[in-house]
């Protein structure tokens, strides 16, 4: 440990270039995030791009993200009230001497057709946005939705078995139509220029990819308590989360303890060595905050946050917590085009590891990809071509509310586990025009009734089919080919109002049935946020 601790003081003490901790949050949505691509893979300069959400005051972002907020403002000319509210300013905009508060309606109005299902899809949902700051070092962010609506089959199949909205909350989801509400908050405070302190209901994100093997925004949103330091080209974050697992067992016949819940203490630190290369290390702890036995709550042992979090789990020789290492590193090979890669680490047994044998505890999850800008020297073209694997049992425990996962949805990869995953996103802006389209196919290894093969990752691994010949995609082996477009006129930057048609080919493959849908909606939307529905 004495030489680590050496190493990071080394590390640190390095570096040149004085890094900032800016302050105002930007909501994460890959549509909007990549339109930044250029600003933060900029081999002039050293963005600490896998910590996400970024802020709107960085000063790396700020001038392209002020762009992309005046798109289509026009300076000259006086429109009209209503016509700088539809099209160019929040709804409600106050500004005094030391503090700025804006608000907005937030529409999510969508209709469609299942052609090969026949059937009409259609979202109700109308929301809030209030953000603002408070003099240089405060901010706060909320929203909230009340939803209805009306989904495709294997979305449907999928609320029905697991009881939430995917990437969304749970709610009244027993009939056809479905209703549920869903809400965000955050508070940023930063000290100084090294410190910032987020305390919110939310969700995280680590890594370059469209996807992360390590922490992404697939699950619900949860509470947490997330401390970023800043000290030249290294940037430390550390999360104590605590999630709910509704699927869970309940330890009582009645409502009195609701839902059980789970804890998890998240650390990273992110090291750009050089303008082009920056390497990361990510360790996770997940442990159940009760048991039938009695309440546990939260484990301060894992609250300090410079430290090796094995070694404060394995201090408890009968451990029940579930512990989780990961790399995470990119490497700006052009520029405007990064290479990047995940490799996270559940379990291995070294003797095992390089055997070759499936041995079912060499549990690992890999991801590498490259992005980029201006594709072919076209301005505003973008890509992302993306490879994604987890072997079987990966992110599970024999405890479920020791697993990497909150509100019946991975904190990873949406597949969870015994997948392998190959996709392409190519997104192109015109003015106010913007294109996107996504192809992706997946292998993957379902399980029959009663047996478990690794791809549920809420089912114990103690109920395995086998302790070796383990291989990715075992099971009843299963392809899925996914297609989607999207075209949107962009009506407000401010709160990201946009008119959207689009199309979804969706095709499930294997020996005991087939899944299909094409898919056509049109809609009046708004906000940033992922609704992931390719799965």
């Amino acid at each position: 440990m004495k030489k680590f601790l050496l190493l990071g003081i080394w590390l640190l003490a390095s570096q040149s270039i004085k890094a900032q901790t800016p302050n105002v949050n930007i909501p994460y949505s890959y549509q909007f995030y990549q339109k930044l691509n250029k600003s933060v893979y900029d081999v002039n300069n050293r963005s600490h791009s896998a910590i996400k959400g970024f802020y709107a005051d960085d000063s790396l972002l700020v001038n392209r993200y002020n762009d992309l907020m005046q798109m289509g403002v026009d300076s000259i000319n006086k429109r009209s009230w209503v016509r700088r509210k539809l099209t160019e300013e929040h709804l409600f905009n106050f500004k005094g001497e030391d503090y700025t508060v804006y608000a907005d309606f937030l529409p999510d109005f969508q209709i469609g057709r299942d052609f090969k299902n026949g059937s009409t899809i259609w979202k109700n949902t109308r929301g809030f946005q209030i953000g603002g700051t408070v003099g240089e070092k405060f901010s706060f962010y909320t929203n909230g939705f009340e939803n209805q609506g009306v989904f495709a089959n294997y979305i449907t199949d999928f609320i029905n078995t697991n009881q939430v909205v995917p990437s969304e909350m749970s709610g009244k989801l027993g009939k056809k139509t479905k209703d549920w509400s869903y809400v965000t908050a955050l508070l940023s405070y930063t000290p100084n220029k090294h410190l910032n302190i987020a305390l919110g209901y939310d969700k995280n994100f680590i890594g370059d990819g469209y996807r992360s093997m390590l922490l992404s925004d697939v699950a619900a949103n949860y509470s947490f308590l997330r401390v970023r330091a800043s000290l030249g080209n290294v940037q430390y974050q550390t999360i104590f989360g605590y999630m709910l697992d509704p699927g869970a067992e309940k330890l009582t016949a009645d409502r009195r303890l609701g839902d059980r819940g789970k804890w998890a203490a998240m650390h990273y630190i992110d090291w750009n060595a050089t303008n082009r290369f920056s390497v990361g290390f990510f360790q996770a702890v997940t442990w159940a905050d009760a048991e039938p036995e009695g309440k546990r709550g939260f484990d301060f042992n894992y609250v300090h946050p410079f430290i090796f979090l094995r070694s404060v789990e394995g201090a408890n020789t009968t451990s029940p917590d579930k512990m989780r290492l990961g790399i995470n590193s990119k490497y700006e090979i052009l520029d405007k085009t990064t290479l990047y890669g995940q490799f996270m680490i559940d379990e291995f047994t070294a003797k095992e590891f390089f055997s070759n044998n499936g041995y079912w505890a060499n549990k690992w999850a890999l991801q590498i990809g490259f992005r980029g800008a201006d594709l072919f020297k076209v301005e505003n073209l973008n890509y992302l071509f993306e490879f994604n694997t987890a072997r079987p049992y990966t992110y599970a425990h024999f405890e479920r509310l020791s697993n990497y996962g909150a509100m019946n949805q991975p904190l990873a990869h949406p597949m969870g586990a015994n997948f392998k995953e190959v996709l392409g996103i190519l997104n192109y802006s015109y003015k106010r025009f913007d294109l996107q389209g996504q192809i992706t196919y997946a292998r993957y290894g379902l399980d029959p009734e009663g047996m478990n093969y690794g791809k549920d990752i809420f089912k114990g691994y103690d109920t395995r089919v086998a302790d070796y010949d383990n291989k990715i995609g075992q099971g009843i082996k299963t392809n899925l080919y996914f297609a989607e477009g999207r075209a949107s006129y962009l009506l407000n930057p401010k709160y990201n109002l946009r008119l959207e048609l689009g199309g979804v080919l969706r095709r499930e493959t294997n020996n005991l049935k087939n899944t299909n849908t094409a898919l056509f909606t049109f809609g009046l939307r708004s906000t940033f946020r992922n609704l992931y529905q390719d799965f």
